[in-house]
């Protein structure tokens, strides 16, 4: 299955959150990394999967 990754800009504006909450708030307690987001080669850029979110 092919997934639509998001960063954390274009998920902001695709929800109507700030990417600050995103990255804040609903990371690790709402969006769970592994199951809605994931870091590409262990980096810091944060790619959130879109089709896991809509679920």
């Amino acid at each position: 299955m092919a997934y639509t990754y998001l960063t954390t800009e274009e998920l902001s504006l695709v929800i109507k959150y700030d990417q600050r909450v995103i990255r804040e708030q609903l990371k690790d307690s709402v969006l769970f990394e592994g199951i809605h987001c994931i870091r590409p080669l262990g980096g810091r850029k944060i790619l959130f999967i879109w089709e896991r979110i809509e679920e």
